[in-house]
């Protein structure tokens, strides 16, 4: 996706943040969070994140590092998302948030499957006790997950992955006020993966567009070229090439590219106009460092 439609995105997250902190009924929540401080430093790198990957997959890469610091100790986490209408670990921190996703697909229900499913946080306080998913917990158990916490990734109001955190040192690692920080991660890295989604899907429908804007100059070129030849009107050029194209069951536009190549010895360039310049595609200076907080 082009910087300049990345920068667009970044400004947009910074005032949806900006008018999250400056909302008077966040006062409580954020009370309950650990250091209003460190939230607003992981939420500034949230954004880093949408100048510093170049693809969906790379985002949720990075924002699985990143989330293991907003709690402390540092989580292991793991991102599902659904493809195919199959669930699929798309970025994880470790091996073992790795297997306790992968315990989750193969039992066919679990934590993060319910909040795929539901769009619900849903916490486990202690996997030793816990036995809402059947063989899941005991399997988790044996992993030596002692706690989990499963937040949803919304997009355009349903969830389009699921962020867990997986705890290994002692149960209960996740509530209160470690809770409401991941909460808030989440809400915030929801809001740039639905800007990265919007801008990436503008971006495809542009060159769309310059695609198809080039494909019908090199059509006209070549009905001028077959105007003159014929001395023909550009309906009947028009109904020639088309003739062509369905004879040789070839692209309307690779027949026009073929006469005019064949016209002037060169094959047609794309009009000037369409062509990005270099910095389109190159981050503005230190944007693609992104900085992680303390945990």
């Amino acid at each position: 996706m082009p910087w300049a439609l990345r920068a667009i995105a970044v400004k947009a997250l910074s005032s949806t943040v900006k008018a999250y902190w400056d909302d008077p009924g966040r006062t409580v929540r954020v009370n309950n969070v650990r250091k209003s401080s460190d939230m607003a430093t992981t939420v500034s790198s949230v954004q880093s994140l949408l100048l510093s990957t170049r693809n969906v997959d790379d985002f949720l890469g990075e924002l699985a590092v990143l989330a293991t610091g907003i709690v402390d100790p540092p989580a292991s986490v793991g991102i599902t998302v659904c493809r195919d209408g199959q669930p699929f670990t798309v970025a994880a921190t470790d091996e073992r948030a790795a297997q306790a996703d992968e315990t989750q697909y193969s039992a066919d229900r679990g934590p993060c499957i319910q909040t795929l499913e539901t769009g619900l946080v849903v916490e486990v306080t202690d996997q030793r006790v816990d036995d809402r998913w059947g063989e899941y917990s005991p399997r988790a158990a044996e992993l030596g997950v002692r706690c989990s916490l499963s937040l949803p990734l919304m997009v355009s109001g349903s969830a389009a992955g699921a962020l867990n955190l997986y705890g290994y040192e002692q149960s209960d690692a996740f509530s209160g006020a470690l809770r409401a920080s991941a909460e808030i991660f989440a809400e915030q890295a929801s809001t740039a993966l639905t800007l990265l989604l919007r801008q990436m899907a503008q971006a495809e429908e542009t060159q769309q567009l310059e695609q198809a804007l080039t494909s019908r100059t090199v059509i006209d070129q070549a009905l001028g070229v077959v105007m003159g030849q014929q001395r023909c009107t550009a309906d009947a050029a028009f109904a020639l090439l088309r003739m062509h194209s369905q004879n040789t069951n070839r692209k309307l536009r690779d027949v026009a590219a073929e006469l005019i190549e064949r016209q002037t010895g060169q094959p047609p360039s794309a009009p000037h106009s369409f062509q990005r310049t270099a910095v389109d595609d190159q981050p503005p200076p230190g944007a693609g460092s992104t900085h992680h907080p303390a945990s």
